[in-house]
């Protein structure tokens, strides 16, 4: 199967760990909050920003199946994709490993996330969608704005 109709398998990923995370994170995080490196968002701002993150892996996927291969969708896709496979391993398993205890998103993470944007990311450039310093550029600036947007959404929801 090809990148193009592969590319469809993010969205879904992202929507299943969104899911989970959005059950047990508010929880979680409330119960874990004096472990964490940054103050935990409330709920209201857990759940806002998943669904946010959701629709925008759909509307990026989609965009990129239209404008396809060396498109700014597409590399905005694969940045994309490398975050949620960066995501794997900063935070979840640290986290889990730290505390001894189950971390939400993790078990989405390490059973469908690494294998999927594994996938994604290799067939990506085997398949030309992306190359060069341009793919590297976007698979190391969407995950440092991702976590840049994460730290944000900490500190913006004590300031409010």
């Amino acid at each position: 199967m090809s990148f193009k109709k592969l590319q469809w398998l993010f969205p879904i990923a992202v929507l299943l760990h969104n899911v989970e995370e959005a059950i047990w994170m508010p929880g979680w995080a409330e119960r874990h909050g004096v472990h964490l490196p940054v103050p935990a968002p409330g709920a209201g701002t857990i759940r806002s920003a998943l669904v946010v993150i959701t629709i925008a892996a759909f509307v990026v996927t989609y965009m990129s199946s239209r404008k396809g291969e060396g498109s700014f969708w597409a590399y905005l896709l694969f940045g994309s994709i490398v975050a949620m496979l960066v995501n794997v391993f900063v935070p979840h398993l640290p986290a889990t490993v730290i505390l001894h205890s189950y971390t939400p998103g993790v078990a989405t993470a390490v059973l469908i996330n690494l294998p999927v944007m594994s996938v994604l990311a290799i067939r990506a450039v085997r398949e030309g969608w992306v190359s060069g310093a341009k793919a590297v550029a976007f698979g190391v600036a969407i995950p440092m704005l991702a976590g840049g947007l994460i730290l944000l959404l900490s500190f913006a929801d004590r300031i409010v």
